[in-house]
């Protein structure tokens, strides 16, 4: 396939507008997949991706499509909107006849995946822009197209689900024009779910997504990018690569450009959509290279690859290395699982670019790992893996965030952990991450917007009426704020869909540190500090979050047979505790009378034997105690 003949674009939307349906209608015209073989959802491939219905990976295929003839008509009016589909036909106007490759690369929806899409961008010339036509524009909507428009990608607005009876596909147009520009004749109008406008759609693609820039002649040095790779046992490493210039053969020798290091390609091929073999990868290609590297650090997201023979002189621009946003502890239930968990995470770093891992030790749960996570779905997901795909019973401490402390001898710290905090009298400054956010909800819900941001110490910055088309009742409004990463932990995702009946949607990006006066809540269960416990709150809500959560975990501890203080401090003054009381052994229960001096002899027995137990008795923490942080927010 000649280099002008290929397209390569991805599909990005808001969660839940119809991308992975659109995606099952273009393998289904192309006939990349057999009819019998089909269902949908199709590359969502991941058991977690069909229970909860959002694209975790982002998944690769090559498809085949042959444009008969310039502004051809495909039979679009037979779907029975016959103006949509002409302007979907006319949308595709100017594609030249002939065979085309056509490269697709779904992405995820949800913000805390939005380092998918970024790859996924860097790797395509064009991108499908699907807005919900019962839905309109949605925050992660706008967030995903600035991303497409840094990477300088061709944008084709698409309006999806023009079928249903309560489309408004005119009104979400003219939000599109009103926020991003777009011209009417811009727009594509299909639906996913019955195929109208999605043949003509694929002309818009091939007539408006310029093919692959990069040296295609054959002494060209290769070269090729890694945007996602895979772990198999026989085959190694399986780099996921777009090939920026040259070509790569089966036969040929590759050298990773960040490591220099070299291995003898064990096969090359495509995702038609399963892995299919090929001989040749070339210039502007998208594909796989089975390298044959069993070490999970030989073989980078982000990395150059290249020819031995011929070595390109400068490797490609990489990623820019996301930082986690939330940190966890993972614990294996029983401590002999250490080494699977290990390895278990090893291989699913590879599989996860940004997932950092580093090796930790607690009092109470052993060896384990701190995690970084890019937001709390990202850590449920990664846990859920862990659990399923590995088989591992894990112990997850409460998230929290990275704060930087300015110690009173002028060096920074960035503690991710609250059992780290220095001392007070060492502590001359902590800054907490803040956020950047956004969202977009109907007009009517702006009050309660503004009251549970206010609650969470944020600071409003903007406010923007998306308008309907005449129609008021219609309008939504776009609300920017400034607030703390650590507030959005506190089941603030809940708040916001439950105040706003579901209809507000929600993006955020990292601005940086600012100082606030942060304090340290130590939870002490009899008498003994649990770290994992522990957790970094502001001054003002300290004392009450600390009240809150021995409150929640005086019902999840269980009895013991002795008296099980749980108690909260702020350095060294107890500033909340609760009490689970002790299991009772009726020890009177053989008196049946006789003087009250043997009763007393008994209970003062019974007295001394449980104070011996609570000096020796150790307390176990369930893991439902360590959710129960998640949930400090529920009442706010």
């Amino acid at each position: 396939m000649e280099q002008r003949n290929i397209r390569n674009f991805c599909i990005i939307a808001h969660i839940d507008h119809g991308k992975s349906t659109l995606a099952d209608r273009i393998l289904e015209i192309t006939g990349a997949v057999r009819p019998q073989d089909m269902k949908a959802q199709f590359l969502d491939q991941m058991e977690l991706e069909r229970e909860r219905g959002i694209t975790i990976k982002g998944k690769a295929v090559t498809m085949e499509h042959t444009v008969v003839g310039a502004g051809n008509d495909s039979g679009a009016g037979d779907a029975g909107d016959a103006g949509n589909a002409g302007n979907a036909t006319q949308s595709g106007a100017g594609a030249p006849a002939g065979r085309y490759q056509l490269n697709l690369i779904d992405t995820p929806g949800h913000v805390d995946f939005s380092y998918e899409v970024s790859r996924a961008l860097a790797a395509c010339e064009g991108a499908l822009l699907v807005v919900d036509a019962t839905q309109g524009v949605e925050a992660q909507t706008i967030a995903n197209t600035l991303l497409a428009l840094q990477y300088d990608l061709e944008i084709i607005p698409v309006v999806n689900k023009v079928d249903l009876p309560s489309a408004e596909p005119e009104r979400v147009a003219a939000e599109m024009a009103q926020i991003f520009g777009f011209r009417p004749d811009e727009v594509v109008y299909v639906s996913a779910k019955s195929g109208l406008g999605c043949a003509e759609l694929l002309d818009a693609i091939v007539a408006r997504v310029p093919p692959p820039s990069g040296a295609a002649a054959a002494d060209a040095p290769f070269r090729a990018l890694v945007f996602d790779s895979t772990y198999n046992t026989y085959k190694g490493i399986i780099a996921y690569v777009r090939v920026a210039d040259g070509a790569i053969a089966r036969s040929d020798r590759l050298r990773v450009m960040s490591t220099g290091k070299s291995v003898e390609i064990m096969e090359v091929g495509v995702f038609a959509p399963e892995p299919t073999p090929v001989d040749t990868l070339r210039a502007g290609q998208v594909g796989y290279v089975a390298t044959g590297f069993k070490d999970v650090q030989e073989c980078a997201v982000g990395d150059t690859l290249t020819s031995h023979a011929l070595p390109a002189a400068a490797p490609l621009p990489g990623y820019v290395e996301l930082k986690s946003m939330v940190f966890a502890g993972l614990y294996p239930a029983d401590g002999e699982d250490y080494t699977r968990l290990r390895a278990a995470l090893e291989k699913l770093r590879l599989n996860d670019a940004s997932l950092t891992v580093e090796p930790e030790t607690s009092g109470a749960l052993g060896f384990g790992y701190r995690c970084g996570f890019l937001g709390l779905v990202h850590l449920e997901i990664v846990q859920e893996r862990l659990e399923r795909e590995y088989d591992l019973d894990l112990i997850v401490t409460a998230p929290s965030v990275a704060y930087e402390v300015l110690l009173t001898n002028g060096e920074t710290l960035r503690v991710d952990n609250p059992s780290l905090l220095p001392q007070p009298n060492a502590v001359s400054e902590i800054r907490e991450p803040i956020l950047g956010v956004t969202i977009v909800t109907p007009n009517t819900f702006v009050g309660a917007v503004m009251e549970l941001m206010h609650a969470r110490r944020s600071e409003f910055r903007r406010m923007e009426y998306i308008q309907g088309l005449g129609d008021s009742e219609s309008a939504r409004v776009v609300m920017e704020y400034t607030m703390p990463l650590g507030e959005m932990l506190a089941d603030f995702y809940n708040q916001l869909k439950s105040r706003t009946q579901g209809y507000a949607s929600l993006d955020y990006t990292f601005e940086g540190y600012r100082a606030a006066p942060l304090v340290r809540v130590d939870i002490l269960v009899n008498q003994t500090p649990v770290e994992a416990l522990s957790l970094i709150s502001h001054r003002d809500t300290a004392v009450a979050q600390g009240r809150t959560l021995v409150e929640k975990l005086r019902t999840t501890i269980p009895r013991q047979m002795f008296e099980v203080p749980i108690q909260a401090a702020i350095g060294s003054r107890i500033v909340a505790r609760e009490t689970v009381r002790a299991m009772r052994k009726d020890v009177l229960s053989k008196c049946y009378g006789g003087d009250i001096t043997r009763k007393r002899k008994l209970l003062e027995k019974q007295k001394e034997g449980k104070k011996r137990m609570k000096r020796v008795g150790r307390v176990e923490v369930p893991q439902e105690a360590f959710l129960s942080l998640l949930k400090i927010g529920d009442e706010g």
